[in-house]
């Protein structure tokens, strides 16, 4: 009996020890901080064109938004797992959080993944300009990051807003081909098509080249706002704010090593516009127009080239250069602002979780015909009085 029980106590911590390593936790995360430089910035935000002076402050995610989060899977047998994502973004430079507050409002999504087939999930995601198009671009998962994303984000390549209430398919490579479809509901009674999105993308890869191709639709009435549907307002999410909303675009990369060049198109625009994505503040990019916005146009067209070289293994030299022209159209004033914008980078890695970065950003706005939201502005720093700003930040990104 008494080598039963230890026979039996042994199979079972076998057993507990086996099924444990069909599952798996990890806690991930990423701070950066940085001593960021702006030129020309407002000093009056009622009044943009009041004043303005420089400013230096300590800035958290120049290049990545400091996060941390959990994620997971279980193996449920036959090449199938159970799969799961929460992720958090902070300010680490006073502690507090971003996305409007919400506990996990980078992602939050649970579901199934195939082996060899599909990945199928549902929360709050990425749409498929983020997943697909934006690695081959500067901003946003690229070497760039934050600071070098387009004029208010406005492709969403710097992946600013995320689709709540969404389903999405993502297929395996199937001889570099990936295809992928998301749909994000509404969740308002009566109203299905009220602040409702769905996207659609492609990933092709073989030997140095990548090529990718995105689209994403949103659906809102700009009269009756749902700021809780596919992508929120009240969160801060929303990129633009107004009615009917396009996004696509194309991409490609090439690599050679670590180093590549890249080269890409996005093309958007919103019907019954209002509001633009400014300094981190909608009101900072209040149109003319009417409170709603209505009869409101806006287009934009940003084409970027970029490229990274390492000159050594740890240490890497990159830049972009993006040029934005934009078409907006109202009863109370027409506009067609152009942006002219350069990023450089040089990146030294001290380990393989810890490297230090000094980026800049020089913008240059033409054609905004006096208004206030088409000066310069540089992601969330705050933006300048007039056509032109400078941003530099000298930083230190660290990954655990």
């Amino acid at each position: 009996m008494k080598y039963r029980g230890l026979t039996t106590a042994a199979a079972l911590t076998l057993f507990a020890g086996a099924a444990h390593a069909q599952s798996s936790v990890t806690l991930f995360g990423l701070v950066d901080t940085s001593v960021a430089y702006s030129s020309n910035a407002r000093t009056n935000a009622a009044k943009p064109a009041a004043g303005g002076g420089t400013q230096w402050q300590v800035f958290s995610g120049s290049v990545y938004t400091s996060r941390w989060g959990l994620r997971g899977s279980e193996d449920l047998g036959h090449g199938l797992k159970a799969v799961f994502w929460l992720e958090n973004g902070f300010n680490s430079a006073n502690g507090t959080f971003k996305n409007g507050g919400d506990l996990f409002g980078r992602q939050a999504w649970v579901g199934l993944s195939s082996d060899h087939n599909y990945t199928l999930t549902l929360g709050r995601q990425y749409d498929f300009l983020v997943t697909y198009l934006a690695p081959l671009s500067a901003t946003g998962s690229g070497f760039g990051g934050n600071i070098a994303e387009h004029p208010y984000d406005n492709d969403n390549l710097n992946n600013d807003m995320r689709l709540n209430n969404s389903v999405k398919f993502s297929s395996a490579s199937f001889g570099g081909l990936k295809v992928g479809a998301m749909y994000a509901f509404s969740n308002q009674a009566g109203e299905v098509s009220n602040n409702n999105a769905y996207s659609a993308g492609l990933s092709y890869s073989v030997g140095p080249i990548n090529l990718a191709a995105a689209y994403l639709q949103i659906n809102r009435n700009p009269n009756a706002q749902n700021a809780t549907g596919a992508d929120s307002t009240g969160d801060g999410n929303a990129l633009t704010l107004g009615g009917l909303q396009r996004m696509y675009g194309l991409g490609a990369q090439y690599m050679f090593g670590q180093s590549s060049v890249g080269v890409l198109w996005t093309h958007t625009s919103t019907d019954s516009v209002s509001n633009l994505w400014l300094g981190g503040s909608t009101g900072n990019g209040a149109l003319p127009g009417g409170s709603n916005g209505a009869g409101n146009y806006i287009k934009f067209d940003n084409f970027e080239i970029n490229g990274r070289y390492f000159v050594r293994s740890d240490f890497s030299l990159g830049a972009s250069y993006t040029y934005t022209t934009a078409s907006f159209e109202s009863s109370k004033g027409n506009a067609h602002p152009h942006w002219n914008q350069v990023m450089a980078q040089a990146d030294y890695l001290l380990s393989k979780r810890t490297d230090v970065y000094l980026e800049g950003v020089y913008q240059r706005v033409g054609g905004g015909n006096g208004i206030s939201a088409f000066d310069a502005g540089v992601y969330t720093l705050t933006p300048s009085r007039n056509n032109q700003q400078v941003v530099v930040a000298v930083g230190l990104k660290h990954r655990f």
